[in-house]
């Protein structure tokens, strides 16, 4: 059984390093949800493909990871979480078997306007691992400075 789960991680960890090395790492652009002609440096991953990289090496270990990126499609429009700071919420597939919820607190970052199934959405932010998949937050700047901020990509525009 030892023998299976280090054959396992062995190869989540093979697959999170390929996807780290064919994932673009950029510093994002900072707008306030407004279209930005200088953002076309940002390469589009293709909405057919998937980027759990780290993620999917996460969720089998049931670990949290401080700062993650990668990308997904959009799979269902939530209701805002409106119970103290506002959220925008968002499940995001980013693996056929993993679907994460996005929390991008809108009270500190411009919320997605329009978002819709089908979608495609680049992150950086805190993974927390769930049962369900996981929940990515911290997807906008720090106003204490305390934490490294993420964003959220969607149509050539970022939001933090």
């Amino acid at each position: 059984m030892k023998n299976i789960r280090l054959l396992i991680f062995m190869l989540l960890s093979l697959a999170a390093c390929r996807a780290e090395q064919t994932t673009a790492q950029q510093a994002p652009h900072s707008i306030s949800g407004q279209s930005n002609p200088a953002s076309t440096d940002v390469p589009k991953p293709v909405a057919s493909q998937y980027d759990a990289g780290a993620i999917t090496e996460a969720f089998a270990m049931h670990r949290n990871l401080p700062l993650v990126t990668g990308y997904g499609t959009v799979e269902k429009v939530l209701k805002d979480d409106t119970n103290g700071l506002k959220h925008q919420k968002f499940l995001l597939k980013v693996s056929p078997s993993i679907t994460v919820l996005i929390a991008h607190n809108i009270d500190l970052a411009p919320r997605i306007e329009p978002i819709n199934k089908g979608d495609l959405v680049q992150f950086k932010g805190e993974y927390i691992y769930t049962a369900k998949g996981g929940t990515i937050h911290w997807t906008h700047k720090d106003p204490q400075g305390h934490h490294q901020g993420g964003w959220l990509k969607h149509n050539g525009d970022t939001y933090e």
